[in-house]
């Protein structure tokens, strides 16, 4: 979860580059599709003016689209036998029938399996599937952050280590009405948002063959996001409409918020801080929004095992 306004990957904690076949357009020119959270496509573009440098026959052409055109227009391009040779997604499954295995022509298949080996499945369209469809480029974290400013203003201490979701919505409910935002807490409209506090109650989201589980940790956190959003103490229209979690960001009308964090982003607005839930035992750690964040971003993966 960030504090950064900028669009997010809406898949569970990650976006990648894959390989998606489509009808080439030039004999040596390559179409690349990329939309971006921060710099990925200026750093895809580096990347390819690289590879052009050793590859003279070659041409890379970087699209940079909206993450709407990922979601939307992709799929019908694809579906339709057009579209890019090359796609910064984040439906890994949805558009797996389109990936190209790339393992001929690969120098060597197993370097990517040492540097890719947890998540080249994936991408991979059977669960037998051996190929090489792509790469993952970004991992988000998700967890609440907390509008300390607003927890000073209203001069109710923040819930110690120890807090329940109970003590948090109890806290905020009071900065709210002290402060007079308009909420006290909002999810950002996305299942791996809901995920992250599920599991903090014991859910396990998927059983041991890779099946959902609807389970006690499940049901207990489903019970009091409905009874938050029934009782105000979110806004049904974060959850419920197409959008708005940016907004809230930055107006902070909220006293926390779940959203994603990539660590470049950690720490630019101001008066937010986060607690990234430790999944293990729904124990919050904290990382403080400013520069040391970034650090703080890329241990707590490790804290959250």
């Amino acid at each position: 979860m960030s504090s950064s306004p900028m669009r997010m990957p809406r898949s569970i904690v990650l976006a990648l580059v894959s390989c998606g076949f489509a009808t080439a357009t030039l004999a040596g020119e390559i179409r690349v599709a990329c939309y971006s959270d921060g710099n990925e496509c200026e750093v895809t573009q580096e990347l390819a003016k690289r590879f052009e440098s050793q590859n003279a026959d070659v041409k890379v052409l970087i699209d940079k689209v909206p993450y709407k055109a990922i979601v939307e227009t992709l799929p019908v391009q694809l579906a339709a036998g057009e579209g890019p040779d090359i796609a910064r997604v984040t439906d890994l499954g949805g558009l797996s029938r389109y990936y190209l295995d790339i393992t001929p022509y690969v120098k060597d298949p197993k370097a990517w399996e040492a540097n890719f080996g947890q998540t080249l499945a994936w991408l991979r369209p059977t669960p037998n599937d051996k190929g090489i469809y792509g790469m993952m480029t970004q991992l988000t974290v998700t967890g609440p952050f907390v509008n300390k400013t607003l927890f000073e203003q209203a001069k109710v201490p923040l819930p110690g280590p120890k807090a329940t979701w109970d003590d948090w919505a109890a806290a905020t409910r009071q900065v709210a009405k002290a402060t007079q935002v308009p909420y006290a807490m909002a999810f950002d409209r996305s299942g791996h948002r809901f995920a992250g506090a599920a599991i903090s109650q014991g859910a396990k989201i998927f059983d041991a063959k890779g099946n959902p589980v609807i389970d006690d940790g499940f049901r207990a956190m489903s019970r009091k996001f409905y009874d938050w959003n029934r009782d105000g103490t979110m806004p049904k229209e974060v959850w419920g409409g197409v959008g708005g979690s940016t907004t809230a960001m930055r107006s902070r009308s909220s006293p926390t918020h779940a959203w994603s964090c990539t660590c470049r982003e950690a720490g630019r607005s101001p008066g937010w801080k986060s607690r990234s839930a430790r999944i293990s035992t729904g124990s919050p750690s904290r990382i403080r929004a400013d520069p040391a964040a970034a650090r703080a971003c890329r241990a707590a993966p490790r804290s959250w095992r």
